[in-house]
């Protein structure tokens, strides 16, 4: 039977209901396909992977591409998914294939997992590898692919609302679901490494601690491992392959059924809130797990190909994700699967913000280049709900022109890679070089970055709060592995040590991977180093998981597929890491107590003061203010910030960056008013000490080499 066409649709994804008329509950169920002839819903019983049990009908109406219609019987807990008839032309980007069980993109809950067999990619894989792609699977996938379930989305949230914590006061911890907790002691095992995990008394009383203000999870959307790594025993780890937009990750929970599922994420982010934590979730919707053309066909590739990604005039895939496909928010049928999900997940599940990786990729325009102006960017910025969001962005993608730090409109921010990369060479590249007698780069670029990176984020009225601090993140070292290896030792992964950065900008301190207890030393110094920078920086910092304890990952820089000791916190801390934690906390409350080192806006002049004294001032290791040949000087490893308190009604603070492996004498400097300093804080100290000397301007003091201060100005 033709389809009936109207002029109205449903909301996509399937949505619950009784029938006003006869009360009988019925589904309204909605995909969009919108170059297909025919669209069958598919219904399984629960405990069914054959597919025997599997009733098929066929979805009666059409309208702009959308098939719908009204499905009695309906319930909570059905599993289903969709079956698609149509043309076959993979040169136009046409590959409906109705032996192919594809997954609704809206299904708010998903079962099971691939089984990589043959049958799931929708062609002939041995026909594909020779060319010959006019050739059709007709290999039923239904008995190895996953499948939606209708899930009721009631919760009891107990006027749950959201923290909408200061983004000038925020600080972010990146971790992962089940790193965090599969070996933290106070949660009883069967939670270990799961969404109520996290929502132990013991993970939110560490969390609160060290002072984070927002936990940034790494995905928890619903992913597959890729083919590749499954062949070698591995399986993805990290959750960057999304399968579903809507659908939290089931491994992820202890419950056991799809429903208790949604229920402990949405618990876990109302713990979370109650202590006052945000939730800002890593979204992948830059590609699908769907690999290139010559991968799965799983879902959006069934359902209408040549509207969901990015092709080329052949029907292949346009790449700029390095994971075969891009999908193509140019089209308002994707974009709008996208603002869909991103609401869903603030509305429904009470998330607070999203880091978008690779959004580079997302804000690519008709032409294929990055364009701020973009229309997902707009929706983004201009949305009553995701307009009130953290937004962060990953500012890069591998394709061309894919570098676009400080390049995102308002509110977003960004990952700042140059914090990174110019922090890591101060306090590691330059003095491995100290070390040998040689110069390093100077502190003109640490100056930049301690300062909020105005000259990357001075544009479009932006703030220092633009810029994302890190020092290390789930991609790279770890920051104890940055001091502790030259060279990544990737073996583990199975790729002969190819994958993974080689620009690390770390330093083994003279020993590559475990050293003597000197060597150990000068180590935890660096790490105390690197976390005082990062704290004291104008910005957002964000610390990894477990880097307040001295996590390492044996020097793997690319723990994408390492489930298992390498990857997961080790809670059974040695002395030297209990130090480390209390640094940290030090550290968080120092920041979160003064606002001076956490500036809204850019450091200037401050009108109307009759000597012109700046809110930020910078001196030498003479105690006199910095000259342009100082500046130039890569000989140069010492740097003294005068922070002023004056303009946010705070204290004012001196900042003392050493960077030399050698002692150095410094004088500390004469600013007006300035009576005396008190040291609070020095990197040499294992914990910190409330005993820190008093000193008068002009005095000398001798600051180890490398290591950081920091002093209170009495007045």
């Amino acid at each position: 039977m033709a389809p009936t066409t109207t002029d109205h649709t449903p909301a996509l994804g399937v949505t619950l209901r009784a029938d006003p008329l006869s009360g009988v509950d019925v589904a309204d169920v909605a995909v969009h396909a919108g170059h297909a002839d025919a669209v069958e819903l598919c219904l399984f019983d629960p405990e069914d992977r054959t597919g025997a049990s599997e009733r098929r009908i066929p979805l009666r109406h059409r309208a702009f591409g959308t098939w719908f219609d009204t499905i009695p019987g309906v319930r909570a807990g059905q599993r289903y998914g969709y079956r698609v008839h149509g043309p076959w032309r993979p040169w136009e980007g046409h590959r409906h294939n109705p032996a192919k069980l594809l997954l609704d993109p809206y299904a708010r809950a998903v079962e099971g997992s691939v089984t990589w067999r043959p049958e799931v990619y929708g062609h002939s894989v041995d026909a594909s590898l020779h060319g010959d792609i006019d050739v059709i699977d007709s290999r039923d996938s239904a008995p190895y692919v996953p499948r939606g379930v209708v899930v009721d989305g009631r919760f009891e949230w107990e006027g749950d609302t959201h923290p909408r914590n200061p983004i000038s006061s925020t600080v972010i911890y990146e971790a992962h679901v089940r790193s965090l907790t599969a070996r933290l002691p106070g949660v009883p095992e069967h939670l270990r490494g799961t969404y109520a995990g996290i929502a132990h008394p013991a993970t939110i009383a560490h969390l609160t601690r060290i002072g984070v203000t927002a936990l940034e999870l790494l995905p928890v959307h619903a992913f597959e491992s890729e083919p590749q790594l499954v062949q070698r025993g591995l399986a993805n780890y990290w959750g960057y392959n999304t399968l579903g937009f809507f659908a939290p990750h089931a491994p992820y929970a202890a419950a056991t059924n799809p429903q208790g599922v949604l229920a402990e994420l949405k618990g876990m982010v109302k713990a979370l809130h109650r202590a006052g934590i945000e939730v800002i979730l890593d979204v992948v919707y830059n590609h699908t797990c769907e690999q290139s053309v010559d991968g799965a066909t799983l879902s959006l590739r069934g359902l209408d190909a040549a509207t969901y990604y990015r092709l080329d005039g052949r029907g292949r895939d346009v790449d700029v994700t390095g994971c075969g496909n891009t999908l193509d928010t140019r089209h308002i049928v994707p974009l709008r699967l996208v603002l869909d999900s991103l609401r869903y997940w603030v509305t429904e599940c009470h998330v607070d913000g999203f880091r978008f990786d690779l959004a580079v990729a997302l804000g690519r325009g008709k032409d294929d280049g990055y364009d701020p102006d973009h229309p997902f960017l707009m929706a983004l910025r201009s949305d009553p709900v995701l307009s009130r969001t953290k937004l962060i962005a990953e500012p890069w993608d591998i394709g061309f022109n894919g570098w676009r730090t400080g390049q995102f409109p308002p509110p977003f921010a960004e990952w700042n890679d140059r914090f990174r990369d110019d922090v890591r060479t101060f306090w590691l590249v330059d003095q491995a070089r100290s070390a040998h007698g040689q110069s390093g780069h100077g502190v003109s670029h640490l100056a930049t970055r301690l300062a909020g990176s105005e000259d990357l984020f001075c544009h479009h009225d932006r703030s220092p709060v633009a810029s994302v601090n890190f020092v290390a993140a789930h991609d790279g070292f770890t920051l104890a592995d940055l001091t502790a290896y030259d060279v990544k030792h990737n073996g583990a992964n199975g790729e002969n040590n190819r994958d993974g950065t080689d620009n690390n900008r770390s330093w083994n301190h003279g020993a590559e991977g475990p050293a003597d207890p000197a060597t150990q030393a000068l180590r935890h110094r660096s790490m105390r180093n690197l976390l005082g920078t990062l704290f004291v920086a104008a910005g957002i910092p964000m610390l990894g998981s477990g880097d307040e304890l001295g996590r390492s990952q044996r020097g793997n820089n690319n723990a994408y597929c390492q489930d298992n000791g390498a990857s997961w916190v080790d809670w059974s801390l040695q002395p030297w890491q209990e130090d480390l934690v209390a640094t940290t906390a030090w550290l968080a409350r120092l920041r979160r107590e003064h606002p001076a080192l956490r500036q809204r806006h850019f450091f200037g002049v401050r009108p109307g003061h009759p000597d012109g004294t700046a809110d930020l001032m910078w001196f030498g290791v003479n105690g006199e203010p910095m000259t342009a040949s100082r500046w130039d000087d890569p000989g140069n490893a010492t740097l003294l910030a005068y922070v002023d308190g004056d303009c946010v009604e705070d204290e004012s603070f001196l900042l003392c960056f050493h960077g030399s492996a050698h002692d150095v004498t410094v004088t500390l400097p004469h600013v007006d008013a300035v009576k005396a300093y008190r040291l609070m804080w020095d990197s040499t100290w294992e914990r910190p000490d409330a005993a820190g000397e008093r000193l008068v301007p002009g005095e000398e003091r001798v600051a180890a080499g490398p290591s950081m201060q920091i002093f209170r100005a009495i007045r």
